[in-house]
């Protein structure tokens, strides 16, 4: 019975021993735009969509523009014109006028869906690298300090992980 009681004592010792002994955790962290901006594909991904941005920009002053004409024209002579020809040119005006509007909405649209399609490649082999270097590094997580969604953090409890990513991506 005294050996039974050892032995329980023992199993419970050990027991709470293991149960007070928690794995360390730990984790990376890394500016996600640092690591983003230095992919070489992302240089090229910017200069489509610079061009991108810039032919939308040409199309709306384009459009402004000749929306400016015509609605100088219509100043110049709306004291001559009759009521139905006055009429006429608001509503084209006006129709000019929604007509931009639209256009301007949609473009910032398919802008924003351009970049989301261009970007979506590079993000796809970041996002690889970071669970590479997180699954080799042993990590729990890793936070992005860009997002600040973390008020503090310890940085000595973690590892900067930036430099290790960049080197996968190569």
């Amino acid at each position: 019975m005294k050996r039974f009681l050892v032995i329980l004592l023992t199993v419970i010792s050990l027991s709470a021993s293991a149960q007070t002994t928690a794995p360390v955790l730990k984790f990376g962290f890394l500016s996600y735009d640092t690591v983003l901006r230095s992919m070489s594909d992302y240089a090229i991904v910017e200069a489509q969509m610079t061009q991108l941005r810039s032919q939308y920009a040409a199309e709306q002053k384009r459009v402004e523009d000749e929306f400016n004409k015509k609605y100088e024209e219509f100043l110049d002579g709306q004291r001559e014109f009759p009521q139905t020809i006055l009429q006429k040119r608001q509503s084209e005006l006006q129709e000019l006028l929604d007509k931009n509007i639209a256009f301007k909405k949609e473009s910032q649209r398919l802008m924003a869906e351009a970049e989301h399609e261009a970007m979506a490649p590079l993000k796809a082999r970041l996002s690889s690298a970071l669970a590479k270097v997180g699954v080799e590094r042993g990590l729990a997580f890793i936070v992005d300090t860009d997002q600040q969604s973390l008020v503090w953090m310890n940085m000595t409890m973690g590892e900067d992980v930036t430099e290790l990513v960049q080197n996968a991506l190569r």
